[in-house]
């Protein structure tokens, strides 16, 4: 299947680009492409998922909603799926 993967702030630096469209298993979960993205990019090891979880304030949106109010690292992507991945933000 394919997905558009989408990066913000440091984590665009991290790979480099903005957007990216790659190709992943049919039945992949958002967790199969953090771990998949944790490999491919060395600026992101350890950034995106701990302990086999979602790294805490780290927002995940599958096509516009926080995947924590699905089924968290378990929520199933489908073709043409949107993923943006934000890393944490602070400020005043």
């Amino acid at each position: 299947m394919q997905l558009e993967l989408r990066f913000f702030a440091t984590f665009r630096e991290a790979v480099g680009a903005k957007t990216v469209e790659r190709e992943f298993p049919d039945g992949s979960t958002v967790g199969d492409v953090l771990a998949e993205l944790e490999a491919r990019h060395e600026g992101l090891v350890g950034e995106l998922l701990v302990d086999g979880d979602l790294k805490p304030q780290i927002n995940v949106l599958k096509n516009g909603r926080e995947v924590l109010h699905m089924e968290g690292i378990e929520t199933e992507l489908d073709d043409g799926d949107r993923l943006s991945v934000f890393p944490p933000v602070a400020g005043g």
